[in-house]
């Protein structure tokens, strides 16, 4: 099989990519949940696998490169198909395929997280604003402070 470590590294990124998504349903519960302590926690997790795609995907365009050159044709999918047999070909691409659909889906799940992520920033924000425009009125609650009776624990 002449495409043997290009395949390995597409699984490679293949299994990468399934331990990401997990984590990024992680973070999705707990943005949803506002689980601000668990969302610390994946952040690290969630950088280095995301590097570790990229090195992966670096990796597979070195191969691309290298395979190319080694057949005399251009490094992209089509033009390696089609000098390989027609079983490694069909091989290939389904592999192919399937790295293309899951790499969607990551995407798609990134950028779902990524607006959740947004809309509690804009949630906040919008917090902030509000509580900044109370204290700054100059009647109401907040207007000046208040000298008043403060409640003492009976046990103290």
């Amino acid at each position: 099989m002449k495409t043997r470590e290009l395949q390995r590294i597409w699984w490679d990124w293949l299994s990468t990519a399934e331990r990401l998504n997990r984590s990024l349903a992680e973070q999705q519960a707990a943005l949803t949940l506002r689980d601000a302590e668990r969302i610390e926690e994946i952040q690290p997790e969630l950088e280095t696998m995301l590097t570790r795609l990229n090195e992966i995907d670096q990796n597979a365009v070195t191969t691309m490169k290298l395979l190319a050159e080694q057949w005399d044709t251009k490094p992209t999918l089509r033009s390696i198909v089609g000098v390989l047999p027609v079983a490694e070909a069909r091989q290939v691409e389904a592999l192919a395929n399937r790295l293309a659909m899951v790499g969607a889906n990551l995407q798609e799940r990134i950028t779902r997280n990524r607006m959740l992520i947004e809309n509690e920033l804009s949630y906040v924000g919008g917090s902030l604003c509000l509580i900044a425009k109370a204290a700054q009125e100059q009647e109401g609650d907040f207007a000046a402070a208040q000298a008043g009776p403060i409640l003492v624990n009976q046990v103290a």
